[in-house]
């Protein structure tokens, strides 16, 4: 029995003329049987039309040091320079106090004795741009001279330090994951200088008690790497190794304050993606969620088959096999299939050498559909149109 579906859209096939599709994009981002299909941890194909494209992001402009730049379009700036993004910021330690920290030529300052400071909004995964200067007069030396932190989540601290001809500890030094791992280089400027830290920080994940991502964080210093996706293991700390742990879902951004007069600029982060053990969809998910994908992006497809008409419904119907076969589709473009062969095949024979893209383009998606074992090996309309393609050598280079 034919689905209602069917009902719908195939008659329309056969009174219509074999023509181009033109309902998606085939002709701009290539054949929807071409890369190789989705599989039980892999809901798209290679090269898969129907995968979600990037969003787009107006690339913000760099920063000079007399003028921070701009920051990309979709970011959440958290300072630029203003006492309106200071209101976004309190006390570490009595969030209902203002922040004793001031703002002065366009840069956030710290005053020592103040306390930390931390943003009202939080969030998790991102990627963060921080601009920090060091005084340019030097008081000080080794973790005395122009100390601070980055604190991601609160929790993971990203040193801040004066480290421009001043020895210190490796795993204490600007750019390093605070007694964790040290920067792979020094990359700073002379004291006063603006620097810049470019973060990729990714959370730790965990469920039900285990760990199923350490997290990481990638760090620039002035553009050079000093962390390379380096894995952390919980929150960082003075004299204490850290400890595998959660550091919950979201938290607040810290800056440290560590009796240094420290300055800070052009602060702002970029949500990112969430990784598919966190129920993103990079990479190769669980059977569960790939095949959820898979039934969702059919079910598009069959919605969408159902408003087009003649051959377009049935390359959008096939098409929607790549990501579930079941039964009542594939039952429909057999019979559809051997409809659109046996309609190529009838063409008078003036006419006939017309119709070879159409009959290289079904047997493209047949043999696709075949090879990844949507349809039998058996169906009609493969023997067909490969008999049609033999008998004019249409597959042959000339």
């Amino acid at each position: 029995m034919k689905s209602q579906l069917a009902r719908f859209f195939l008659p329309a096939l056969c009174v219509l003329p074999f023509a181009p599709l033109t309902v998606h994009a085939a002709g701009s981002t290539g054949s929807p049987f071409y890369g190789d299909a989705p599989d039980e941890h892999h809901p798209w194909a290679i090269h898969d039309q129907n995968r979600p494209e990037p969003k787009i992001v107006t690339p913000g402009t760099p920063s000079t040091p007399e003028k921070p730049g701009l920051p990309p379009s979709d970011a959440h700036v958290l300072f630029d320079g203003t006492e309106a993004t200071l209101a976004g910021w309190e006390a570490d330690k009595s969030p209902a106090e203002p922040t004793k920290w001031i703002v002065k030529d366009g840069a956030m300052q710290c005053v020592p004795g103040a306390g930390y400071i931390r943003t009202k909004e939080q969030f998790g995964d991102c990627q963060l741009h921080v601009e920090w200067a060091a005084p340019a007069e030097v008081h000080g030396d080794s973790q005395g001279r122009g100390n601070s932190g980055v604190f991601l989540m609160g929790q993971v601290e990203v040193q801040v330090l004066d480290v421009y001809n001043n020895p210190t500890y490796a795993d204490g030094g600007a750019g390093s994951v605070y007694g964790v791992n040290p920067a792979a280089a020094n990359a700073v400027r002379p004291p006063g200088q603006w620097q810049s830290y470019d973060i990729i920080f990714r959370r730790p994940v965990w469920k039900d008690g285990k760990e199923l991502d350490p997290g990481r964080v990638t760090v620039l210093v002035n553009g050079v790497v000093t962390q390379d996706a380096t894995p952390l293991e919980g929150g960082t700390g003075h004299r204490g190794r850290t400890k595998p742990g959660s550091l919950g879902e979201k938290g607040s951004l810290k800056l440290q304050d560590h009796g240094n007069p420290v300055r800070y600029r052009n602060i702002w982060y970029r949500d990112l993606p969430k990784r598919a053990v966190d129920g993103g969809t990079d990479g190769a998910l669980s059977a569960e969620a790939t095949m959820a994908k898979r039934k969702e992006t059919a079910a598009r497809l069959r919605e969408d088959a159902a408003k087009q008409k003649g051959v377009n419904a049935f390359y959008r119907l096939a098409e929607a096999l790549t990501y579930e076969a079941d039964a009542a589709t594939v039952a429909t473009v057999t019979a559809e299939s051997a409809k659109v062969a046996d309609e190529i095949a009838a063409t008078p024979a003036d006419k006939i050498d017309n119709r070879k893209g159409d009959a290289m383009r079904l047997k493209e998606a047949l043999g696709y559909l075949i090879k990844f074992k949507a349809l039998p090996e058996s169906l009609p309309a493969k023997a067909t149109v490969e008999k049609l393609i033999k008998d004019r050598e249409w597959d042959k280079k000339k």
